[in-house]
Order: C-alpha cells, then sequence, then structure tokens
C-alpha cells in the first residue's frame, strides 16, 4: 500500500469568528459545512512539559483537523521529500492534516490546548509509529 500525500496537501482552514463586544467570540465547526468531513472523534492535548513533542506519527487513513484553541505551538508536517512548519496561535484557524503525513506537534506555550478532530474513530492499525516504516509507504 502506497500513501501519496503531500506537504502541500495540508492547509489552514479559517472559521468565521462571531464577534460579540461583551460576551466573548464563538466559532462553530459544523461537518461538511465549516469542515471538509463529518468529525467522528474529538480529543485534546494539554499540560505538555518545556520541550516535549506530541504526534510522531502518520495515519493511513484519518484525516484530522488540529486547533490551538488556548496558547500555541507549531505543527511540523512531512511527506518524506519535503516538509512545512505550521504556527497555530489562533483559535478561529486549524490545520486540515490529510492521512500520510508524518505529523509532529512542538513548540507548546504555557497553558496551551490542542483540540484535534478526527474523521474517524481510534483505530490502532491507522497509526504508522515508526519513521522508517512511514518512508517505505511513501516509496
Amino acid at each position: 500500500m502506497k500513501i501519496d500525500s503531500t506537504v502541500d496537501d495540508a492547509r489552514i482552514i479559517t472559521l468565521d469568528p462571531h464577534h460579540s463586544d461583551r460576551k466573548g467570540d464563538l466559532c462553530v465547526v459544523e461537518n461538511m459545512r465549516t469542515v471538509p468531513f463529518s468529525v467522528e472523534r474529538v480529543f485534546y492535548i494539554y499540560d505538555v512539559p518545556a520541550g516535549a513533542d506530541r504526534g510522531e506519527h502518520s495515519h493511513i487513513r484519518d484525516h484530522q483537523l488540529v486547533v490551538a484553541v488556548s496558547g500555541s505551538f507549531a505543527v511540523k508536517v512531512d511527506d518524506g521529500r519535503n516538509s512545512r512548519v505550521f504556527h497555530l496561535k489562533r483559535p478561529f484557524e486549524m490545520l486540515h492534516i490529510p492521512p500520510g503525513l508524518w505529523v509532529r506537534l512542538y513548540d507548546f506555550s504555557s497553558g496551551s490546548v490542542a483540540l484535534v478532530m478526527c474523521r474517524y474513530g481510534y483505530d490502532k492499525d491507522d497509526y504508522i509509529k515508526s519513521y522508517s516504516e512511514f518512508l517505505k509507504l511513501k516509496t
């Protein structure tokens, strides 16, 4: 099986924030309207120690949306030939990561929270956790 996404397939999706002068702001995520797929699984990452990385894996079929709902962090996507770094720091911007990219989240600010929305539910067989195995599937 070959997985063929490239770093150019990863992209920022900007939501339309609803602003209220006295009540705060609100962003809406709707399946197949504001995001390009139906979300089956949501999780969040928080209290990441200074200098720690998260991710360091790829998915065979799962799409993910990553948003910094608080604070900031960097996301590096790698297709085996090229890489790109996205700096997430606005709660109305989310990164769409298609399957077939190696992903690393790092440089978390203090108090940051990363929210991840997935196309599919958890499936341990969908993960590629070895970079060398990932490279084999890209060739």
